[in-house]
C-alpha cells in the first residue's frame, strides 16, 4: 500500500467514520438479530484510534494504536490499563500479538526505523525492542504467530521483492527470507496496514499474506518456501485483501473493498479449501460492505465473523454466504483460543467485547 493512500485513510477517512461512529455507540450490549453475535462497548480510557487488539482468553486481552498505546485487561475488560512503551510515544502500533497474560509483541508501522517490533514478559511492565527496519523504503504492516514460538512479520514490496522476516523464539529474534525464496511483487504490491491480520499462521508450518494486488503468498514449510496465488478480490486505489483467515491448514477465507467507499459490497470476499492455492468467489455471497477484518470463530465448524469500520457479517457455512451481524463498526478483531469470546477495537479508543453465542451450523 502507497504511503499516500495510507496516511490518506489514517487522517482523512479515520476522522470522518469516526464522528459516525461514536454517534451510534451506546452503552450495554447490542445483540444482531440475524446472528448469533453480541455485542457489549466497553471503556479503553484512551481516544487513540486501535488498530491491534489480540484476545488470550475470556479474561485477558491486549490492544495496540496510535501515540504508541498498548492496552492490557485481565479482568475481562471491566478495566483497561495503559502498558507505555519506553520512548514509542510517537509510534504507530497497528497490531500486537499475545501469548498469555505476560507475554506479547507489539508491531510499529512507518518507513524505515519507524518499523519495530518490541516485546514483553511481565505484563507490560518493561519492554524491550527486537527488531528496527533499516530498509529506508520499508514499511511494515502486519505480524502474526502460529504458536508461542513461531511467527512472522510482512512489509510493503521494495523494488519488486517482498520483505519477510520470521521468528522461530517468540519474537526475541527475526531473520528476513532471502529474496530469492520469494516470488517476484507485482508493481506498488504491499498490505494494508489496517487490522494487523493480512497475515495469518496456522501452527508454525502454514503461513499465508494478502496483498493490496488480490493476491496470497503462501508458504507451508514454515517460510523456506514460497508460491503466489491470484483470488477475485477486486483491486485497484484503496482496494484488495485487507484480512486473511484460516480454519486449518486447508479452509480459508480472505476479505477486503475499498476503504473509501466503505458500503461499496462488490467482489470483496473469497475462500479456498485447498490451502490458499485456489480461490473462488462464493456466488451472490458478497459482504454488505468493505471489510477490514475476518476470523475464525472455531477450528472445526467454519464459523467466521467479518468486520469493518461500518458494520458486519455473519458466516456459519465456511464463507460460503454471509448475513449482517451488527455492532457499530471497528477495526480490529481477535477471539480468545478455543473460545467463542473476543474482542473488537476502533477508533477514538472504541473497544467492544464480543459474544458469539452456541448454535448449529449450516452445511
Amino acid at each position: 500500500m502507497s504511503k499516500r493512500l495510507r496516511w490518506t485513510w489514517t487522517i482523512g477517512a479515520a476522522a470522518a467514520v469516526a464522528a459516525a461512529w461514536l454517534a451510534v455507540a451506546r452503552p450495554g450490549a447490542q445483540t444482531a438479530p440475524t446472528a448469533p453475535v453480541v455485542w457489549a462497548p466497553q471503556t479503553s480510557g484512551v481516544d487513540v484510534r486501535l488498530r491491534g487488539v489480540s484476545a488470550v482468553s475470556p479474561e485477558v486481552a491486549w490492544a495496540s494504536g496510535g501515540g504508541g498505546t498498548v492496552l492490557r485487561t485481565i479482568d475481562g475488560g471491566r478495566t483497561w490499563q495503559r502498558r507505555v512503551v519506553p520512548g514509542a510515544d510517537r509510534l504507530d502500533f497497528r497490531d500486537i500479538d499475545a501469548v498469555d497474560r505476560d507475554t506479547a509483541v507489539v508491531l510499529s508501522i512507518g518507513a524505515g526505523e519507524a518499523s519495530r517490533i518490541y516485546r514483553t514478559e511481565d505484563g507490560g511492565a518493561t519492554w524491550t525492542e527486537r527488531f528496527r527496519n533499516l530498509e529506508p523504503e520499508a514499511f511494515f504492516d502486519a505480524v502474526a504467530f502460529g504458536d508461542a514460538r513461531h511467527g512472522v512479520a510482512v512489509s510493503d514490496a521494495v523494488g519488486g521483492h517482498f520483505i519477510v522476516v520470521l521468528t522461530s523464539d517468540g519474537g526475541r529474534s527475526w531473520s528476513a527470507v532471502a529474496a530469492e525464496r520469494l516470488p517476484p511483487a507485482l508493481d506498488g504490491e504491499g498490505a494494508f496496514a489496517a487490522s494487523g491480520t493480512n497475515v495469518a499462521m496456522a501452527g508454525a508450518n502454514h503461513v499465508w499474506i494478502g496483498t493490496t494486488k488480490g493476491r496470497v503468498l503462501r508458504s507451508s514449510d514454515r517460510g523456506r518456501t514460497w508460491s503466489v496465488h491470484a483470488t477475485p478480490v477486486a483491486t485497484g486505489e484503496a482496494t484488495g485483501i485487507f484480512s486473511i483467515a484460516f480454519r486449518d491448514a486447508a479452509h480459508g477465507v480472505v476479505v477486503g473493498g475499498n476503504y473509501q467507499r466503505e458500503g461499496d459490497a462488490a467482489d470483496n470476499v473469497a475462500i479456498t479449501a485447498d490451502g490458499g492455492i485456489t480461490w473462488t468467489r462464493p456466488a451472490g455471497a458478497d459482504l454488505t460492505g468493505f471489510r477490514s477484518v475476518v476470523a475464525s470463530v472455531s477450528g472445526e465448524d467454519g464459523r467466521l465473523l467479518a468486520i469493518g469500520p461500518a458494520g458486519s457479517d455473519w458466516s456459519d457455512d465456511d464463507g460460503r454466504s454471509w448475513r449482517p451481524a451488527g455492532g457499530a463498526g471497528y477495526d480490529a478483531f481477535s477471539l480468545a483460543p478455543g473460545s467463542a469470546v473476543g474482542w473488537a477495537s476502533g477508533a477514538g479508543g472504541r473497544i467492544a467485547h464480543v459474544t458469539i453465542t452456541a448454535g448449529p451450523p449450516r452445511r
